[in-house]
């Protein structure tokens, strides 16, 4: 919200010699942001000057320049070439001399052009700041009016006539502080920040002389206020709208421009003027915080009616866009309610726009719900200042006297007359008092740790606008009543008036308190296993990235899923921040592809080639097929234990992946010699790492499984459990989804693992000190047994070794596969496999004897896989 420093005071009592700095600091004192400060960026002479002669001289390039003669208050006029049509002698203009700087850089100076050297400027609108005109220059007594034109003289000041040294300040409104969306707002919270008594410092505007309320058409426009529509949507939506204040000007000239004070003031606020009707609204909604509407009476046909939209009905607003109307929409309509006129709180109807040719004028301020209004502008994709503030809470005791506000200016400056009488209509169910809240005494230092005096915080809570009963200490256990003034919606709970009274006491009072950490078990077992698994892939090479969990419908299809793959049935969000990824995610690797796709399409890692290796441990959604529909519960009462189990049991499956992306160069060219590009083993590694931190070990074996390459995927799992996939992402898939040729991938159910984790004997075994016993074995197998069974057929024979019928026990330290071959002189459709086996005991050197027994078990072993020592 900008505010200029005038408009302010005209509100409140601004302490005299406050700048701009002074009054954004007392701002920030009671909670709110600076945003800035802004001038209207012109420095230098700019003065008022009086066109003595205007003479027109074509030039040969076809363009007619005038050479003018402009007196600026000094003994000589001064020779200035204008190229503007509408400079005309005896005007009055705006002369920026040599030595002024305009916004963006501009320096005046004296200089020669088309054969006369050119004295200064005089100036458009848009060269100094005044909007966005540029047809030609600023003629003072049609921008400030005839009457204040007169007054002027060669020479003057434009800066100070024109509002170009006001300094505008300009804050950020949290969400829950609507009611600063005004300048009405902001005086009322400089007042608390410059610690001004509220009760005189600061003048309502909303403060003025309403008429009774009419009905019928005497005053006002008749209006009705619908339940809902009847439609199975809007059935059962609230109403909608509390209250709908109208007035109506006859006789109005709608064409008149609106003065050049409050254009301006629009203008300093970030509001571009467009017509007086529709100036005259925005203003006085910049100045109550009341958004206004202004209606053609003679396009209106008849009775007001809001209601819910209908199924199908379409509205062309007043940009010219034809839209399609949901039954959550408000509509204003007329016609008996037939014809949409307007979406509520969002933007009018192009039926009924006021137009130069209008006379007669209906003003509209209503009060609407607030998430309905919400609602339908992100729906339409229509924010508006409107929408803004209607969506934040309005006060709904204000609408009479801004309708109020707003026709006295029409009248003013459009003619007319204004209808005796007001119309204010209300809906009957609905309660317009705030709701008294309970403050129990002792609250506020239980919460902030200040001592605030009983007197202090009543009189605080009175200058935010809180009616307190009184008589009752704030203090000693007992409790008083408080009841919210009507522009704060926000105050609902008793910790909400304990806030108002430390942000007006000063939130440098609250005591600097270092809380004790309290004595706890530390992470859980699981949580420290994740911890465990991101430290592994960050120091591997990975880096974490976070991804929203929402994925699209198509995502399914570019990552090849099969029809009845069950990561197809994606559970949909009711909300959707974006209309483009209204799914809750099923797997990881689903959204950890976009983070990929975002930093290779930005160059990636410009030192790896565009190399890039991304984990994310995250949650998915994985519902069944016959998931129950989820009860809705009240808040009036507990739920009782059988309906927090029908709730539980309608939440889907939620476990925590881990995956991992590897794209390009695993290990890049160095000193240490050529790189070489990341494959489907580096994917399987990695997962096999994320295995090994937590004292597993994954099985892997070659399957089909989207959206892997059915020749380059395996199936991990843990003790027969399938526990997730790694391997090279299908080219379609990769061609989908924009990344790198022969990208790499994993995925592994991170709970699942934790389970299995938790069986484990995590002590650490013993060191031997007795000497290692080395065996190298080579075996030749079918082509078709992994490695992964040759090695568990080799565990299992060794556990069975014996001497002498004694079991030799557990002294294999590592076994692990160093070589692969096929050829001669290895039968065709056989592999051989040579395997390093280290053997050592705890409490023992190993004899020979032992050694050769645990090796004869070993092959003993393979054969049961078809395997035989290789001769």
């Amino acid at each position: 919200m900008r505010v200029p420093m005038s408009w302010l005071s005209e509100v409140v009592d601004v302490v005299p010699g406050s700048t701009g700095e002074d009054v954004a600091a007392a701002l920030v004192r009671v909670g709110l942001e600076e945003e800035g400060l802004e001038t209207g960026g012109v420095t230098g002479p700019l003065v008022v000057g009086r066109v003595l002669s205007a003479q027109d001289e074509p030039q040969k390039n076809g363009k007619t320049i005038r050479w003018c003669q402009v007196d600026v208050g000094e003994d000589e006029p001064r020779g200035i070439v204008c190229g503007a049509p509408n400079v005309v002698s005896g005007a009055d203009v705006v002369v920026a001399l040599p030595g002024a700087v305009l916004p963006g850089g501009f320096a005046i100076a004296a200089r020669k052009t088309y054969g006369h050297v050119s004295d200064g400027m005089v100036a458009s609108a848009r060269e100094i700041g005044l909007g966005e005109e540029h047809d030609g220059i600023i003629v003072l007594a049609e921008l400030v009016g005839p009457s204040r034109a007169a007054g002027l003289a060669p020479g003057q000041d434009a800066k100070e006539l024109l509002g170009l040294e006001e300094v505008v300040v300009e804050v950020n409104v949290t969400p829950d502080r609507g009611y600063c969306f005004s300048v009405r707002g902001l005086g009322r919270e400089y007042a608390h920040g410059a610690r001004l008594d509220v009760s005189t410092a600061f003048r309502d505007p909303a403060d003025v002389e309403v008429p009774a309320p009419h009905d019928g058409d005497a005053g006002g426009w008749p209006v009705t206020l619908a339940e809902h529509t009847g439609d199975e949507v809007g059935a059962g939506l609230a109403p909608g709208c509390a209250r709908f204040a109208t007035r109506v000007v006859r006789g109005i000239d709608a064409g008149a421009p609106a003065p050049f004070w409050l254009r301006r003031r629009l203008q300093q606020c970030g509001i571009r003027s467009i017509s007086l009707a529709v100036d005259v609204t925005n203003y006085v909604m910049l100045l109550t915080g009341q958004p206004l509407h202004a209606y053609d009476a003679a396009a209106l046909r008849g009775e007001i009616h809001v209601r819910r939209a209908r199924r199908g009905e379409r509205l062309t607003t007043l940009d010219d866009v034809e839209r399609a109307l949901s039954g959550e929409d408000l509509l204003i309509t007329d016609d008996d309610g037939e014809r949409p006129v307007g979406i509520a709180g969002v933007m009018g109807g192009a039926q009924t726009e006021v137009t130069d040719a209008t006379t007669d004028v209906v003003v509209e301020a209503a009060c609407f719900d607030a998430v309905t209004i919400a609602r339908s502008a992100r729906r339409h994709r229509l924010p508006s200042e409107a929408s803004k503030r209607f969506e934040r809470g309005v006060d709904p005791a204000i609408g009479p006297a801004a309708a109020q506000l707003a026709v006295d200016l029409l009248v003013a400056h459009g003619g007319g007359r204004v209808e005796p009488g007001a119309g204010d209509v209300r809906y009957a169910t609905t309660a317009h008092a705030p709701e008294a809240i309970t403050l129990r005494g002792g609250l506020v230092a239980d919460v902030t740790g200040m001592d605030v005096p009983r007197g202090q915080a009543v009189e605080l809570l009175e200058q935010v606008g809180c009616a307190v009963a009184p008589g009752d200490p704030l203090a000693g256990g007992e409790s008083v009543t408080v009841t919210p003034p009507s522009w704060r919606p926000d105050l609902r709970a008793d910790v909400d008036l304990v806030e108002e009274v430390a942000r007006l006491h000063g939130y440098e009072h609250i005591p600097s308190v270092l809380p004790a950490a309290p004595v706890g078990a530390g992470l859980s077992f699981a949580r420290l296993q994740r911890r465990r698994v991101a430290q592994a892939l960050a120091v591997d090479g990975y880096v974490e990235v976070l991804t929203y969990p929402f994925t699209s419908g198509d995502r399914a299809d570019q990552l090849m899923l099969a029809g009845a793959d069950p990561r197809r049935r994606a559970m949909s969000i009711a909300n959707p921040l974006s209309a483009q990824v209204p799914l809750l995610r099923t797997s990881v690797l689903a959204t950890l592809v976009d983070a990929a796709r975002r930093n290779l399409s930005r160059g990636g890692d410009s030192a790896l080639g565009g190399s890039l290796a991304l984990y994310e441990i995250g949650q998915v959604v994985l519902p069944p097929q016959d998931l129950p529909a989820a009860p809705v519960l009240g808040a009036e009462r507990r739920p009782s234990d059988e309906e927090l189990a029908t709730l539980e049991s309608a939440v889907p499956h939620q476990p925590v992946h881990v995956a991992g992306l590897l794209s390009g160069e695993r290990l890049p060219d160095g000193v240490q010699g050529p790189g070489r590009a990341a494959d489907h083993a580096d994917a399987i590694a990695a997962a096999q790492l994320v295995a090994a931190v937590m004292g597993l070990t994954l099985a892997a074996t070659a399957t089909q499984h989207a959206p892997w390459h059915p020749g380059r995927c395996a199936e991990l799992s843990v003790g027969g459990a399938v526990v997730g996939h790694a391997g090279e992402l299908h080219p379609r898939v990769t061609l989908a989804l924009d990344l790198t040729a022969r990208t790499v991938a994993f995925e592994l159910d991170l709970d699942a693992l934790v389970t299995a984790a938790a069986e484990v004997d995590a002590r650490a075994r013993p060191v031997s000190t007795y000497p290692l016993a080395k065996e190298d074995l080579a075996v030749v197998v079918p082509e078709g047994v992994t490695a992964d069974a040759v090695l568990a057929a080799l565990r299992d024979g060794i556990d069975e070794a014996e001497v002498d019928g004694v079991r030799v026990g557990d002294v294999v330290e590592d076994l692990r596969v160093f070589d692969d071959y096929t050829g001669s002189p290895v039968p065709p459709d056989h592999r051989s496999l040579a395997f390093a086996l280290r053997l050592r005991a705890p409490d023992r050197t190993l004899s020979a004897a032992e050694t050769a027994a645990v090796r004869a078990a070993a092959l003993a072993g393979v054969a049961r896989v078809g395997g035989v020592l290789r001769g």
